[in-house]
């Protein structure tokens, strides 16, 4: 196992409570596509709460229709393979219905060590830098890529995958 594995954040803001009969689409498929995303290979770990067992009940800022997605994989392929090439895809068309559009990087990704779990404040610090100084070591994304901290660093440009749109 390496030193350092792969972590993502992605926010959006819903466009109605999320308990709300407009976001019954997103909500009844949450359970299903979190099982996937923990049985896809390089799955490491997902944010999540104690009660619903996903994290749209967590708090990222003072306005509660703020959500977060945030997860560790054992590397970029893996993420891109669950984000891209699975059911997932299904689940970001439907999108606009759910999400007004986000100003700013909705996604950052970033290496952590191995045992680290990234906090809340943490992937907003992220997604702060990328608004800030566009793709680097400490924040990066899909197109621009950066190596794990014990490989090296150079950027590795990848214009086959645009940045997840989830919260577009």
């Amino acid at each position: 196992m390496t030193d350092f594995l792969l972590a993502q954040v992605n926010v959006g803001r819903i466009v109605a409570p999320i308990d709300d009969p407009i976001m019954e689409g997103f909500v009844s498929q949450l359970d299903s596509i979190n099982a996937l995303a923990e049985a896809s290979p390089g799955f490491v770990w997902r944010l999540k709460d104690e009660g619903s067992g996903n994290a749209t009940n967590l708090t990222v800022n003072d306005d509660p229709r703020v959500i977060i997605n945030m997860s560790v994989w054992e590397d970029v392929e893996s993420l891109a393979d669950y984000v891209y090439r699975s059911a997932h895809v299904k689940v970001m068309a439907g999108r606009r219905a759910w999400f007004e559009r986000w100003e700013g990087p909705f996604m950052a990704l970033w290496w952590v060590p191995s045992d680290h779990r990234p906090t809340i404040e943490e992937a907003l610090e992220r997604l702060r830098l990328l608004a800030r100084h566009g793709p680097t070591p400490q924040a990066f994304t899909f197109k621009q890529r950066f190596a794990p901290p014990d490989v090296g660093s150079s950027p590795q440009h990848h214009n086959d995958l645009d940045d997840c749109p989830s919260a577009h």
